[in-house]
């Protein structure tokens, strides 16, 4: 019987992405969840059907997570339509990700284990694609300049910057980080007028 509670799922859910990002999905077990979420044995198998239950909805609270929330979103109506905002706007993107460290490696470790789950797959793929749809009709409605593709290609090169700033740290300074996002933003984002495709 799958239980309903649902603080305790969340915190359940929270607690394995933790032992994701620590252990990798090879050490995400029902018994490992119940330790990071401190409670007693036998717990997380009361609330989840089973092991890709669980691996499935701990993708989805990475990315309830990492949503910046309405106030961010609202505010981000409020600033200048220009490259130079944008160019900020991606910095604290970038921050605001990586500040979520724990979760964004254990998405880095649902890909991998997705490559060998058929299901968690296919559900990882609807949910990167219904991510990258919301990502550009949200630039589309926000007035910035760029198209859609400029919106993919920014995605894909600050994924990977991401990448190496939470695996490689010294790979590169947090100046030329934030250099490194404003060049992507410069070249990708034409000056005048949407980018070709």
């Amino acid at each position: 019987m799958v239980r309903r509670n649902d603080q305790r799922r969340a915190a359940l859910v929270d607690a394995a992405i933790e032992v994701l990002a620590a252990q990798g999905a090879r050490g995400l077990t029902f018994r490992a969840v119940d330790t990071e979420a401190a409670v007693p044995p036998g717990t997380a198998s009361n609330y989840f059907t089973n092991r890709d239950d669980l691996l499935t909805q701990a993708g989805a609270r990475v990315y309830e997570r990492l949503h910046p929330g309405e106030a961010a979103l609202a505010h981000q109506h409020t600033v200048p339509r220009d490259r130079d905002t944008y160019a900020r706007l991606m910095r604290e993107l970038v921050d605001r990700v990586a500040g979520f460290r724990t979760g964004y490696l254990a998405l880095l470790e649902l890909r991998l284990e997705a490559t060998r789950r058929p299901e968690l797959r296919a559900v990882l793929t609807e949910r990167v694609r219904e991510d990258v749809a919301a990502n550009v009709a949200h630039h589309e409605a926000s007035g910035l300049p760029g198209d859609a593709m400029a919106v993919k290609l920014l995605m894909l090169a600050l994924n990977w910057l991401i990448v190496e700033r939470l695996t490689l740290p010294d790979v590169f300074t947090e100046e030329e980080r934030d250099r490194l996002v404003t060049a992507a933003v410069d070249r990708i984002v034409a000056p005048d007028g949407p980018a070709r495709d």
